[in-house]
Order: structure tokens, then C-alpha cells, then sequence
């Protein structure tokens, strides 16, 4: 047996089920098709666990320096398996929200494997969906007029690097720790590899980030890479950067990872309890019938138009399977993107230069649009502005007064190219530069609005004023 649909969706994460969504919304009937749990990689392996460590890092690192507030405590105790047990409350409660969001459209949810068919008695055009249950039961045929497929991605290894999930380990590994190494070598100095690095030294973990490239978050603006390198060295972090990792020398002895780093010719001696690499991801397009169909793929990514169309025009792909940022909300987008252009409501392509860029580490980074060194490449004549946190009153209220906003703009036209912050909270201050990027901003503009005081959001005042050359606290 059959059941036709409007669209049928390949995978429940934050692309997969907010297409689902907004396609019901649209009066589409619409299913999803999710071999796992809803939520995808984000909710359940990346994006909201990870958080949910660094977040309980971060206050047990405030609470190890609580008497600077003139608050005397007793002996603070890490306890990793409550730890744990706060990031699976926060998991769990999020997947019933979705679950509840999806049912309340009428979302249809499959559960099983799916994959996409050729040509059959069900349609003459590749697209119908077999799903394989993982009971063993007869596979459910969707029949649908449209198909996303938002399968999205896994961690990538080295070739030649046996990842065993206990020594060395994968982020989706390391996000169910009982217990912590006293030790950790991280292989990638990505956002990541950042993240991990930050939240492990603020539970006491010795760390060392071997980075392949010539700096940390190489595609972070360089001013900022070198500010994340000073502070996390500051916290006893070792940076090797220009480093590659031999994985024919990673060797398991006596319960410790044994490898030898080739910087710049010279070959180093590494150890640690446990090694996690972090050097990006790969794309979950195997076993889902690509083959069925006339979609093309580059290097494992599947190739997409503007609007998220494959070579087969009823068929989208959106999310880290079509490559780019791999970001949560960029899933998010292009799943919009896609239904609304099936749907006929004529959308905007997706704009790269208006998504932002986060890194939960302490300190945070966000940032979006072009970097200085981007800018120049692409022939743009610069201005650029920078102002310290420590010249507002707030960061030095939280003790946390490290960082700067940088802001990049075009001297012909005024318009901003790209902000660049490093700092307390700059995951959540960077979207007032979002809005800006979309309103086609000036920096004499941003001067016009009234920041209230104290607020961090001060910074973007300060560092704008200061390029308008009128500055006050600079």
C-alpha cells in the first residue's frame, strides 16, 4: 500500500522538521521520514548537548572564583553524572516540543529508513520513498510530489586514524563522557575543536589543540583568531598551530594515546588519557537511492540551485548534506527557502553574507559578513573600527572584560561588510548586526540608535562612533 503526500522529508533535524512545518502551514501534506529521533544531530548530538556542558563549565568555573563577587562557598564538586543528567532533562524536553509542534500541524512522522526509489509503478519520476522499518516489517511506500532530503552529516576521521569512541573519540562520543580525563589532545582548532577546548580546561582538564592551518578558527576573522589564541593560552590551553597530526603514530599504550605532530618538519612527542578529533564532517548521503536519480554530487555533497533544487527540480536537498556552513539555523533557513519555492511564493536566495557565525567557548565569538582580510580580496577599500569590552561598564560588572568588537565597512559606500565580536555573550549580541547586514546598515546609523546603559550591546555605539571618528569612550 501507498499514501501519496505533498512532500515527503528526509530527516527530522532542525532543516527536515521545520521544512515539514512550514509546508503544512502552507497546506501541503506533508510527512518526515526520521530513522532516529526527531531533532537530528543538533538536538541530540551537537548543538543543544554541547551547550549544555559548556554551560555547566562555565558556572563551575564562576563558582570556583566566587569570592571575587564576596560570595564564600564551600568545596565545589564536579559531578559528571549530573551533569549529564541536566543536558538529557534539557534534550528530552526539547524533542517533545517538536514532537508536539509537528503533531500540532499535521506533520505525518515515519519512523524507519528511507529511501528514494527510480521510476516505478508508483510514479514515473524517481522520487517515491520505501521506508525500511527497523522492526523488520513490511516497508511503507511514500508517494510525494515533492522530496527534501536533509539526511545531514557525521564527524569525519583522518584517513588512517581508527576512532574507537573511547581513547579516541568523535564530539558524538565525547558528549557522553561519565568521567572526565585528566587529560585531552584535540585534533582541529575549528569551532569544535574550540569549544571542546574551552569547556574541558574549565573542568580542569589539561588540554593541547593541534590546528592544521596557521591560526585557530581560520575562518574567523584573523584579529579575532589571535585574541582566542592569547586568551586560551592565558588559561594554560596549548595551541600548536601548522601542526598535522602523523596518524600512523597514534598508538593506545597503558591506557593513554601515544602520537607524534609534524610542525614545520620537526616531529613532537604528544600523550594524553583520551583524543578527540574534531576536523570536520562528512555528508549522509550513502544508502538513501541517489543512485535512483539524476542528482549530482561534489566531493559527497549534493548540488544544489539558489532555492535548493537538485538536478532533479522536484527533488531538494537543504542543511550540511548540500555542504557550506553546516549550521543549525542555516538548515533552518534553507528549509523555509525550499518549501517556499515549491509552494510558488517566488523567496530570496539565500544570502551568505547574512549568516551569523558562533562559537560557545568562553569567551564567545560571533561574527558575520566578510572578515578585513576577506574584504580586501574582494577589492573593497576598508574602514575599520575596534572597541574593547572593558570599555563598558557591564563587562567589567560580569568580570568578564576580555575581547572586542571589530566592525568592517565599505569607505566608498559607508555600508557595513562584516562584524566581528569576541567577547561575553557575543553569540547573542552579533544578531543586532544581522539586522543591520539585512537593512543595508551604515555605521553612522548604528551611532543614531540608543544603546541603554549598562549594556554590553554599548560596544556597538562605541566601536561605531569611533569609526564615524566622534569617539566618546575610546
Amino acid at each position: 500500500m501507498a499514501d501519496n503526500y505533498d512532500l515527503v522529508v528526509l530527516g527530522a533535524g532542525p532543516g527536515g522538521y521545520v521544512a515539514a512545518i512550514r509546508a503544512a502551514q502552507l497546506g501541503m501534506k506533508t510527512a518526515v521520514v526520521e530513522k532516529e529521533k526527531v531533532g537530528g544531530v543538533c538536538l541530540h548530538k551537537g548543538c543543544i548537548p554541547s551547550k549544555s556542558l559548556l554551560r555547566s563549565a562555565e558556572l563551575y568555573h564562576e563558582m570556583r572564583k566566587s569570592e571575587e563577587y564576596g560570595i564564600r562557598v564551600g568545596e565545589v564538586r564536579l559531578e559528571m553524572d549530573l551533569v549529564q543528567a541536566r543536558k538529557n532533562r534539557v534534550k528530552d524536553q526539547l524533542q517533545k516540543g517538536i514532537k508536539h509542534l509537528l503533531q500540532k500541524n499535521g506533520v505525518t512522522v515515519v519512523e524507519g529508513t528511507g529511501r528514494i526509489l527510480g521510476p516505478s509503478i508508483f510514479s514515473p519520476m524517481p522520487g517515491t520513498v520505501s521506508v525500511e522499518k527497523a522492526d523488520g516489517s513490511e516497508a511503507e511506500m511514500l508517494v510525494p510530489q515533492h522530496v527534501i532530503i536533509a539526511t545531514g552529516s557525521r564527524p569525519r576521521s583522518l584517513p588512517g586514524l581508527e576512532v574507537d569512541g573511547e581513547h579516541v573519540m568523535f564530539s558524538d562520543h565525547a558528549l557522553e563522557m561519565e568521567s572526565l580525563p585528566r587529560s585531552m589532545v584535540i585534533v582541529g582548532g575549528g569551532v569544535i575543536g574550540v569549544e571542546w577546548a574551552s569547556m574541558l580546561n574549565d573542568f580542569g582538564v589539561e588540554v593541547t589543540v593541534v590546528e592544521f592551518a596557521d591560526r585557530i578558527l581560520p575562518f574567523e576573522d584573523a584579529d579575532v583568531s589571535r585574541e582566542m589564541t592569547r586568551l586560551l593560552k592565558k588559561r594554560n590551553v596549548k595551541v600548536l598551530t601548522g601542526a598535522k597530526v602523523l596518524p600512523e603514530s597514534v598508538r593506545v599504550e597503558e591506557g593513554r594515546v601515544v602520537l607524534q605532530v609534524d610542525k614545520g618538519g620537526e616531529k613532537l612527542p604528544l600523550e594524553a588519557e583520551r583524543m578527540l578529533v574534531s576536523v570536520g564532517r562528512e555528508p549522509n548521503t550513502e544508502d538513501i537511492g541517489l543512485q535512483n536519480t539524476s542528482i549530482q554530487l561534489e566531493r559527497g555533497w549534493i548540488q544544489v540551485n539558489p532555492f535548493m533544487q537538485t538536478a532533479e527540480s522536484h527533488i531538494y536537498a537543504i542543511g550540511d548534506v548540500i555542504g557550506g556552513y553546516q549550521l543549525a539555523h542555516v538548515a533552518s533557513h534553507e528549509g523555509i527557502l525550499a518549501v517556499e519555492h515549491m509552494a510558488g511564493n517566488q523567496p530570496h536566495p539565500l544570502d551568505p553574507t547574512l549568516v551569523p557565525r558562533c562559537t560557545y567557548s568562553r569567551p564567545e565569538v560571533g561574527s558575520i559578513g566578510l572578515s578585513e582580510e576577506e574584504a580586501k580580496e574582494k577589492g573593497y577599500d576598508v574602514k575599520v573600527g575596534k572597541f574593547p569590552f572593558r570599555g563598558v561598564g557591564k563587562s567589567l560588572v560580569f568580570g568578564e572584560s576580555d575581547g572586542f568588537i571589530k566592525l568592517v565597512a565599505d569607505k566608498k559606500t559607508e555600508d557595513i561588510l562584516g562584524v566581528h565580536i569576541i567577547g561575553p555573550h557575543a553569540t547573542d549580541l552579533i544578531s543586532e548586526a544581522g539586522l543591520a547586514k539585512v537593512l543595508d546598515a551604515t555605521p553612522w546609523e548604528i551611532t543614531q540608535v540608543i544603546h541603554p546603559h549598562p549594556t554590553l550591546s554599548e560596544v556597538y555605539g562605541e566601536v561605531s562612533m569611533a569609526l564615524e571618528g566622534l569617539p566618546i569612550h575610546s
